[in-house]
């Protein structure tokens, strides 16, 4: 599988927050081919301001292997990542990181500029079926409204 049929498992994992009324952000972490998490925003279900797909793939994945580092894993999540998140990737030493939507409110470049917060073996890809990705939150948030 490539990065696009990966972000589209991710995207099905948005969309199931987005059926749960919850920011409709996926995610899905490979290792060799494998996907070894998914997740999806459940910060209203949880009531746990931290509950976002990136946190919840993590920790799963880290049960499942029995480890808490991923230099071999790439994580695919369907909106860039917040500083939050963007911290707890760092510390996982994630090896890639693949996101589709560009977040200009709310991503870690709005804190860090052009500083990369990210491991530095952390390879970084955007724009991934960025539109797809960006019209789930935009439905999402009309459907607030």
């Amino acid at each position: 599988m490539n990065d696009e049929e990966y972000m589209k498992l991710a995207i099905l994992e948005a969309k199931k927050a987005f059926e749960k009324d919850e920011v409709p952000i996926g995610a899905i972490l490979v290792m060799q081919h494998k996907i070894i998490a998914k997740a999806y925003n459940q910060v209203e279900l949880m009531n746990d301001s931290t509950a976002h797909a990136e946190i919840i793939a993590l920790t799963s994945a880290y049960n499942y292997l029995g480890s808490k580092y991923l230099p071999e894993a790439t994580l695919y999540v369907t909106v860039e990542p917040c500083l939050m998140c963007c911290g707890a990737l760092y510390w996982s030493k994630i090896g890639k990181i693949v996101f589709g939507a560009y977040d200009e409110k709310n991503s870690y470049r709005k804190s860090t500029g052009t500083v990369n917060p990210f491991h530095p073996k952390t390879e970084i890809v955007g724009g991934i079926l960025e539109d797809e990705c960006a019209q789930l939150m935009k439905d999402f948030f009309k459907k607030l409204r």
